[in-house]
């Protein structure tokens, strides 16, 4: 594990968010100065050969482009001496705290931006051809080499029948090798296309999400939908003998579109869906619950402390928490003691002193769901060098 933070040089995380985020590319040279590989290659490999751990692996002949996906046994992936391919392990931070740990240095961006951190493995010349994301990113290099090629995208236009999306006419503005420790941040949608120089290169892509409008307003509608309990049942008005059967009844449409209009959304409904629907775990995001007692792991929190699980989503509005999601009760909705969680990941036992009865039979209750860790697990995780799957 690297112990190394980031530095800005003569920028600053405020400047860059000012001058630089979702406005330009930026290139920071040792970024993270000694920087190792929170990996080794075998690890990253192992990692990818685990049926909950979604990975990829991309091979290129000529122009032909072969895509599959995980798990990987050992012999599934190619020789690390063959060129041409790319092995790519997404949601590391799901898996290891070391990763988790890295992502929290991103933290001067909300959380709810936050996707996950993935790891690419290449052979020489590997890479996953010329593209465009629809998401920031920065591409942290974290062994061997890569080139850069980045650009603006006037003409997005798709090569067809590849397995992945690669643009068909990349014109790049800018040419860059970078060396471990290097990174460069990425705007949604700039060109750029990445290969590998030489053998053994490791690149980090921590992603920021930014879902379209279309798709939070399917969750809107949808919860509200779910909110609205039964209401009147459709009735016909007077009908007429010799009509279009196949005609649908303008009345019938009248009668969808009033139940349209009955929904009112306000702030507070948006905040609902937008904490539950950023909070909800990934299809393969699973939580180990402990053998014990809701009693005892009240006491180990009131002793320990506790720690978010490095799976769990936690945030909030000036009304609400939400975690993995779910809201909290309305009772607890208004804790500082939650949001400080939220915010910290942590509490020390010293925080929980003047915890509430109801605070911390919620924080008992998320320990026995495999949510929240008690101090006491994250020492003995620690102890035995135990960093995946708790």
């Amino acid at each position: 594990m690297s112990n190394a933070t980031l530095n800005w040089g003569h920028f600053t995380a405020t400047r860059f968010l000012r001058e630089v985020w979702q406005r330009k590319p930026l290139l920071l040279r040792q970024a993270f100065a000694g920087f190792a590989p929170l990996l080794s290659r075998a690890q990253l490999f192992a990692l990818a050969g685990d049926e909950d751990v979604e990975s990829r692996l991309l091979q290129r002949n000529g122009r032909r482009w072969l895509l599959d996906h995980g798990p990987f046994s050992r012999r599934q992936i190619p020789p690390v001496e063959q060129r041409n391919w790319t092995l790519l392990v997404q949601g590391v931070n799901l898996h290891v705290d070391a990763a988790s740990e890295l992502l929290s240095q991103f933290r001067f961006i909300p959380d709810a931006r936050l996707d996950d951190l993935m790891i690419s493995w290449a052979s020489d010349g590997g890479g996953v051809g010329p593209h465009q994301d629809a998401y920031d990113v920065f591409l942290l290099q974290a062994a061997g080499r890569r080139r850069w090629r980045i650009g603006p995208v006037l003409d997005a236009t798709l090569q067809p029948g590849k397995p992945v999306k690669l643009l068909a006419h990349f014109e790049p503005e800018e040419d860059l090798i970078l060396e471990p420790g290097d990174m460069l941040y990425l705007p949604p949608g700039w060109g750029h296309d990445g290969i590998a120089v030489g053998n053994d290169c490791m690149t980090y892509s921590i992603g920021f999400r930014a879902p379209p409008q279309g798709e939070l307003l399917k969750e809107v509608l949808w919860q509200l939908a779910e909110s609205q309990h039964g209401g009147p049942i459709y009735s016909d008005p007077p009908l007429r003998v010799g009509a279009p059967p196949a005609l649908l009844p303008p009345a019938m449409v009248k009668f969808a579109a009033q139940a349209f209009a009955r929904l009112k959304p306000d702030a507070t409904v948006f905040e609902s869906v937008l904490g539950t629907y950023l909070t909800t775990p990934k299809p393969q995001v699973w939580f180990e619950s402990p053998q014990a007692s809701l009693a005892s792991l009240r006491r180990a929190c009131q002793q320990t402390g506790c720690r978010l699980d490095r799976r769990s989503k936690m945030l909030y509005t000036a009304q609400a928490v939400f975690i993995n999601g779910e809201a909290v009760s309305a009772e607890l909705a208004p804790s500082g003691l939650l949001r400080t969680l939220a915010d910290q990941h942590r509490l020390s036992a010293l925080q929980l002193k003047d915890a509430t009865t109801g605070e911390l039979a919620v924080l008992a209750q998320w320990c026995a769901q495999g949510w929240l860790l008690t101090g006491d697990m994250v020492a003995a995780a620690a102890a035995t060098g135990k960093t995946r799957r708790g």
